[in-house]
């Protein structure tokens, strides 16, 4: 589903900078894998470059056998709205737009029947225990509240790879867990290959694998 080869990514600013040097990593469909390491180490540059928002300097990635590398923009653009949902620490729902909104954005871009999008918005609500505020506006909810909005936006086509960046580091340890166990139990309904970036061992230890990167490069990979 998700396989990198000899990735290397390389910011080339006043100084070069390495980010990720010579990776390889394969992971099958269906899997939860947790990707953790110091700051700076290259996590979130490794999801970023799995989920199409920036190019590797070197190396392929494949994504369900597509070859992101060799895309045009149009059609990373393609693959990243069909096949890959993403998950932020800061939520990144737009604030003048309400729940129901938020989660239909993504749909509209398929050009989707405004009745279907409304459909798809609210069951996705619904999924996430959000059913009954479907009018409320970002601000009026709790954190917890706003990442079970992102989780459901990034969930709108019910895409095979879900991408989350410290999806409980903005929330209280409660909250948190209470995401983590909607995380799993969507996991386990939907089967989606999930991997996420975090500084936290106990959403780690959730995860059926780790991979562990230090200085840009992968030092351990180890299943639970």
């Amino acid at each position: 589903m998700v396989s990198l080869t000899h990735v290397s990514k390389i910011f080339d600013g006043k100084r070069k900078a390495t980010a990720l040097e010579d990776i390889d990593l394969h992971i099958d469909k269906g899997h939860m894998v947790s990707i953790v390491g110091p700051s700076g180490s290259g996590k979130s540059t490794l999801l970023n470059l799995i989920g199409g928002l920036d190019r590797p300097t070197s190396g392929d990635i494949r994504i369900d056998g597509e070859n992101l590398s060799e895309l045009s923009d149009d059609d990373l653009t393609r693959v990243r709205r069909d096949k890959i949902g993403f998950v932020f620490q800061f939520f990144n729902l737009l604030p003048t737009l309400n729940c129901l909104e938020n989660v239909a954005l993504p749909l509209h871009l398929r050009k989707w029947p405004r009745r279907k999008i409304e459909d798809r918005a609210q069951e996705l609500l619904n999924l996430v225990q959000l059913g009954h505020r479907l009018e409320h506006l970002p601000d009026e909810l709790s954190g917890g509240e706003r990442q079970r909005v992102a989780i459901a936006r990034a969930l709108s086509v019910y895409p095979p790879i879900l991408l989350a960046d410290e999806p409980t580091g903005n929330l209280d340890t409660k909250t948190g867990q209470e995401i983590l166990k909607l995380v799993d139990d969507l996991h386990a309904r939907l089967g989606a290959t999930i991997l996420i970036v975090t500084h936290d061992s106990e959403v780690a230890e959730r995860c059926s694998r780790t991979v562990v990167l230090r200085d840009g490069r992968i030092v351990e990979d180890r299943r639970q």
